[in-house]
């Protein structure tokens, strides 16, 4: 009895260590720990095109949608969508703020095409003419 006694704490106790170590190298939380540090992250699925990827800067939340087409070497992501889930939020960002966001996603997706969409579509508009 007390040997089974000793199994199941040792048994418990390597649940609580795996779920920490699961907890601890969560993407997800290290996303939400920079967005709340109001520091660039980016956050993705690559091996998934049908999920979007996710980018945090300077406390700005960014959504984009991701499409697969051909390339003259592959099948790779040529277009991407971006959108801010917060307009609000966007005070203070620049043009360059856009630039510096547009380069990490070139990097992840080099062949893509970055469409932004309202209202920083608009606003890259005016400082384009």
């Amino acid at each position: 009895m007390v040997i089974l006694f000793r199994l199941l704490i040792i048994i418990a106790f390597i649940v609580i260590i795996y779920s920490a170590i699961k907890y601890i190298t969560n993407p997800k939380r290290k996303f939400e720990l920079a967005h709340e540090k109001k520091q660039f992250h980016f956050h993705d699925e690559k091996q998934n095109v049908r999920k979007n990827f996710f980018v945090t800067y300077k406390g700005v939340l960014f959504e984009g949608e991701k499409y697969l087409g051909t390339t003259d070497k592959a099948f790779e992501v040529i277009s991407a969508q971006v959108w801010v889930k917060n307009p609000e939020l966007l005070q203070g960002l620049d043009r360059e703020d856009f630039e510096v966001i547009e380069k990490e996603i070139l990097i992840h997706y080099p062949n893509a095409e970055i469409e932004w969409k309202s209202p920083v579509k608009e606003f890259l508009k005016k400082k384009g003419e």
